[in-house]
């Protein structure tokens, strides 16, 4: 009698899927991994710089997890966490320090830059850990972060990670954002959060916001007017944030606030690759 062989488990799949980025940023990428290698003497690797490119855009604009990518590239899943981790650290080495981004926007003849900050959610962690990303504003777990940007939307600038419950005024006060727009000439438009952030307001105001009313003021026709201006013209900002969360990897991020930072600052670098306004 013939037995039959034991069952086992179906073989691997592989599907395509498209990945929308363009042609100069898988050559950006790829060209920073090529310079990475030749600069470590690198003589052998599993892939080719442009395989690594594409597997790593892959899981920051798609979030796909590590073992499905590790899986497609006949690769282990640790071997694709280094490529993404080098990768990130090699872009993030590109992002503009905040005083280089704003003397560029004086130099090219700016006057004004939008300032807002914004919420990237992460996973919620046990203990103590947990409550000081809360964000009571968005009823949620995340990191703060300030961003720049130029007066069309494009980012210039991104901050380094903060607790969820930070508020956006203290951290731009930790960044010194009003000194650094003083040396380079400049002024920043800013929604109400950021209202009392100007140390000089009276002489020679570099932030610009809405007025706020009180219970024992409120807002004349004058003043409703002039929010709707500003509200109108740092609107651009809110393009900033949206062309940086398309990255599906800020769906949810799991890391530290540290690796978060570097995240950031590499997609902000990827962002501006492609789209420029």
């Amino acid at each position: 009698m013939k037995k039959q062989p034991p069952a086992e488990g179906s073989p691997g799949v592989v599907y395509q899927v498209r990945l929308p980025v363009s042609k100069r940023t898988v050559d950006l990428v790829g060209g920073l991994i090529r310079r990475r290698r030749k600069q470590l003497g690198t003589r052998w690797r599993k892939a080719a710089p442009g395989t690594q490119a594409i597997v790593v855009l892959a899981v920051l604009r798609h979030d796909q997890r590590l073992a499905d990518m590790a899986g497609g590239n006949s690769v282990s899943a640790a071997t694709v966490r280094r490529w993404v981790l080098e990768v990130i650290d090699l872009l993030a080495a590109r992002a503009p320090r905040m005083d280089r981004a704003l003397k560029k926007i004086a130099r090219r003849g700016g006057a004004v830059v939008l300032l807002d900050g914004t919420l990237v959610r992460t996973r919620r962690r046990t203990g103590a850990d947990n409550r000081k990303n809360y964000s009571g504003k968005h009823k949620a777990h995340g990191l703060l972060f300030l961003a720049l940007t130029d007066e069309k939307g494009n980012l210039i600038w991104i901050s380094s990670a903060r607790p969820g419950r930070a508020s956006e005024i203290t951290a731009a006060r930790h960044d010194h954002i009003t000194r650094h727009l003083r040396e380079a000439g400049l002024g920043a438009l800013a929604d109400l959060g950021f209202v009392g952030l100007d140390d000089d307001p009276d002489d020679a105001p570099v932030i610009i916001t809405g007025r706020k009313a009180t219970r024992s003021h409120r807002l004349t026709d004058a003043e409703k007017e002039a929010n709707r201006l500003v509200s109108r013209e740092r609107a651009a900002v809110e393009h900033g944030f949206a062309n940086l969360k398309t990255w599906r990897i800020l769906t949810k991020v799991r890391m530290n606030a540290h690796h978060a930072t570097t995240l950031l600052r590499a997609l902000l670098v990827l962002a501006n690759c492609e789209v420029q306004r």
